[in-house]
C-alpha cells in the first residue's frame, strides 16, 4: 500500500509525541514493505528526503501559531492525492478539520484519523481556536473510514461523547539496548543515577513549573535527602517562549535545576539511561510517549493522576494528585528514600512496555486496519 502521513510537523522527530509516533509507525510500516510518505514542514526539519526507509515530502505552510497546521494539512492532502496514495492517515484533531477533503480528491482511497489527545483543553488556544478544535474533533469521528484512539481513555471518550467505536491502537516505545557515554550527561553538570528527569515540550499544560516548585521547596526542607541530586528539565519551547523564560528564571536561583533544552538522538538516550527516575507532572495527556519511553528505559515514572498517565502508571509506576505541589513533594521523598523499590518498579515497567507497547505489534495492528478499510468497499459491492 501507498500510505500518506499527514498532520505531523515532520520526521525525524525533534520534539512532540505525534512526531515520535509518526516516525516510529512509519519506519515499521516501511519495513513491512509499504511505501510511506510523511509530509513535513520546512521550518521543523528540512532538507530530509528519506529517513529510515520513509519518503519525506515538503508541503507549503504559513508558520504561525494558528495557520501552520491547517495550511500544511491542506497542501499535504493535495500532494498526497497527486501521489495516488491508498491511505490518507491524518494525525490529530486539528488537521482532521480537513479529513473530508481526500474523499473528494481521491474517492478510491481510505481515510484514517488518529485521535491523539483532546487538544481543545490546551489553554494556549483562544476561544475561536478551541471552537475549531471542537469542530476538528467532530470531523475526526464522523468522516474517516476508521478512527484510532491511542489510549483506552480516549477510546471511551469517543464512545461516550460521540457515539462511535474508535479502534484502540496505543502509542509505543522501543526497548533500548545500547549503552550510553556518561560524559554526555556530565557535560550538563549531571551525575549518572543522581538526577530526576522530566522530558517534555515546555508548555504550561505539561506543568514543569509545578515540578520545579516542588523541587525547590523540597531542597529547602530536606537538604539531607536532596543535596546529591539534581532535576533535569529536558525540552524546549513550542511557540511558548514567555513560559520558557519564566521557567529559566525559576531555575536561575537554584543550581540543582538543569535546563538542557530540546535533545534528541544519543543525547536524549544518555539522559534517559542515566537518570535515577522520571517525573511527568502534565495536566492533560492522551497516552504520553515520554512516560512510555521512561518506562522502556527501566525507570520508575512518577506522574500526575490524569487518565492518560493512570492508564500506564496505576499498576506500573507512582502517581501524585495533579497540580498538588505538597503531594508531589511527598512522592519525590518516597522515591529518594526507597531506591531498591524504585529500581524494582522500573524493571517491571520495562517488561510491561516490551509486552504491550512494542512498535512492531502496533504497526502490524495498524496495517491490519488499513487492509480492513480497503476491503470494505469490495465487501459492500459483493453483498450488493
Amino acid at each position: 500500500m501507498k500510505i500518506a502521513m499527514i498532520g505531523q510537523k515532520g520526521i525525524p522527530a525533534r520534539a512532540g509525541g505525534i512526531e515520535r509516533h509518526v516516525e516510529e509507525l512509519s519506519a515499521e510500516l516501511a519495513a513491512r514493505g509499504h511505501e510511506v510518505l510523511v509530509f513535513c514542514r520546512s521550518w521543523y526539519v528540512w532538507p530530509i528526503r528519506n529517513h529510515r526507509g520513509v519518503r519525506c515530502i515538503k508541503a507549503p505552510t504559513i508558520s504561525t501559531k494558528h495557520l501552520d497546521a491547517i495550511v500544511h494539512t491542506f497542501f499535504s492532502i493535495i500532494k498526497a492525492a497527486r501521489e495516488k496514495v491508498d491511505i490518507f492517515h491524518i494525525h490529530g484533531v486539528g488537521p482532521s478539520i480537513l479529513c473530508w477533503l481526500p474523499k473528494l480528491l481521491r474517492p478510491s482511497a481510505s481515510v484514517i484519523v488518529t485521535f491523539h489527545s483532546i487538544d481543545r483543553h490546551n489553554e494556549k488556544w483562544g476561544w475561536f481556536a478551541r471552537q475549531m478544535l471542537s469542530l476538528g474533533e467532530r470531523m475526526a469521528v464522523t468522516f474517516p473510514d476508521a478512527t484510532i484512539a491511542v489510549s483506552k481513555t480516549l477510546e471511551a471518550y469517543c464512545r461516550m461523547s460521540h457515539g462511535i467505536n474508535a479502534k484502540y491502537i496505543p502509542n509505543g516505545a522501543q526497548i533500548p539496548q545500547a549503552d550510553a557515554d556518561s560524559t554526555i550527561v556530565t557535560a550538563f553538570g549531571l551525575e549518572p543515577g543522581k538526577y530526576l528527569m522530566m522530558c517534555s515540550r515546555l508548555i504550561r499544560l505539561k506543568a514543569a513549573h509545578t515540578l520545579m516548585d516542588a523541587w525547590k521547596q523540597l531542597r529547602s526542607e530536606r537538604p539531607d535527602l536532596t543535596s546529591n541530586f539534581k532535576l533535569a528539565i529536558v525540552g524546549g519551547s513550542a511557540r511558548t517562549d514567555d513560559y520558557v523564560r519564566s521557567l529559566c528564571n525559576m531555575a536561575r536561583t537554584d543550581n540543582s535545576i538543569v535546563m538542557t533544552g530540546t535533545q534528541t538522538g544519543s543525547t536524549l538516550h544518555a539522559l534517559f539511561l542515566n537518570s535515577y527516575a522520571c517525573v511527568h507532572p502534565s495536566e492533560v495527556e492522551g497516552l504520553p510517549i515520554a512516560v512510555l519511553e521512561g518506562m522502556s528505559y527501566g525507570k520508575c515514572v512518577l506522574g500526575s493522576d490524569i487518565p492518560g498517565n493512570m492508564e500506564l502508571l496505576e499498576q506500573h509506576g507512582l502517581t501524585f494528585i495533579r497540580g498538588n505541589v505538597q503531594n508531589l513533594k511527598t512522592k519525590i521523598v518516597y522515591m529518594l528514600e526507597h531506591p531498591e523499590e524504585i529500581r524494582g518498579i522500573g524493571k517491571l515497567s520495562r517488561e510491561h512496555i516490551a509486552k504491550h507497547y512494542d512498535w512492531k505489534d502496533i504497526a502490524e495492528t495498524t496495517e491490519y486496519l488499513y487492509e480492513l478499510v480497503q476491503l470494505e468497499p469490495e465487501l459492500k459491492n459483493a453483498k450488493a
